[in-house]
């Protein structure tokens, strides 16, 4: 199938929603948010519309998903010689962690505007999906919040949006290649962080690296199952219109609780230990979520 081809329709109707004259729309897009390890990053284009006029993208920009790694880098050079301003923020691991992933990316997209060093001149966004993730920052602060409009597959369909995920996924794809030569057991430069079965089990092996996010579910075993009651303890009649879990049963006497195996294993030099929280993570999100 044919990959739908982004246009400048959108960016040229918020611009005119601003006024005539001189405008500044700019696409964001989000790479990263599904990986295991690893930063998330967010591309920024920004494109001049005077009076309706946009200069033209380079021919081929599609969103970058449906491009292959060498037309993705082949791109990015043009992509920065035709666009007003380009950039790509980025929140770490360790952020991700802190923060949880909304706000990790709200951080990251931040950055990414001010690296575009357009001083506050920006009258509109478009941005990737369908939540706001960035109006209540730009409200807060001390200059006139831009129109951030949302659009669903907006990646797929403006091109300032599709530029900004080519730069954002050559960018993190590099800085995971990078990482790699730090800890290759994890085959970050295949895989980019992502939840790939080598990457599993080389975590269940190996435990967590310091760029893993550590509050998401790793590695590929099951948690541990809850530890069965002592042999001979009785437990109580259960009430069906009361309750369908039994209450734990009194113990005799305290008893030591058996050893459990981890669902990570122990940490290796230069490791950390693994958490589970956030268990809507344990499988990364289909399609974009996997580039």
């Amino acid at each position: 199938m044919t990959a739908a081809v982004p246009t400048l329709e959108v960016e040229r109707a918020l611009a005119a929603r601003r006024g005539g004259g001189r405008r500044i729309v700019v696409g964001i897009d989000e790479v990263g948010r599904g990986a295991l390890a690893g930063p998330v990053a967010v591309g920024a284009c920004a494109l001049e519309v005077v009076d309706g006029v946009i200069a033209p993208l380079p021919e081929g920009i599609r969103d970058s998903k449906k491009l292959t790694a060498r037309r993705r880098e082949v791109l990015v050079a043009p992509i920065l010689d035709a666009v007003h301003a380009g950039a790509v923020g980025w929140a770490s691991a360790a952020e991700i962690d802190e923060l949880g992933i909304m706000p990790a990316l709200t951080r990251a997209a931040l950055r990414a505007l001010e690296a575009l060093e357009l001083d506050g001149a920006t009258d509109a966004i478009v941005l990737d999906g369908d939540v706001d993730v960035l109006s209540p920052s730009l409200a807060a602060a001390d200059r006139p919040a831009p129109l951030v409009h949302l659009q669903v597959a907006a990646d797929r369909d403006c091109a300032s949006v599709a530029a900004a995920s080519i730069l954002a996924k050559v960018a993190r794809d590099a800085r995971m290649v990078e990482l790699d030569a730090e800890a290759p057991h994890y085959c970050w430069a295949a895989n980019k962080g992502y939840g790939s079965a080598a990457h599993r089990e080389a975590i269940d092996l190996q435990g967590v690296h310091e760029h893993h996010r550590r509050s998401w579910r790793l590695g590929s075993r099951p948690a541990d199952p809850p530890s069965a009651p002592a042999v001979g303890a009785s437990s109580p009649a259960i009430d069906p219109a009361v309750s369908d879990v039994a209450p734990a049963p009194p113990a005799a006497r305290p008893q030591p609780a058996a050893p459990q195996p981890s669902a990570v294993p122990p940490v290796t030099s230069g490791s950390m230990g693994a958490g589970v929280l956030w268990d809507d993570q344990w499988h990364p999100q289909d399609g974009k979520e996997r580039r």
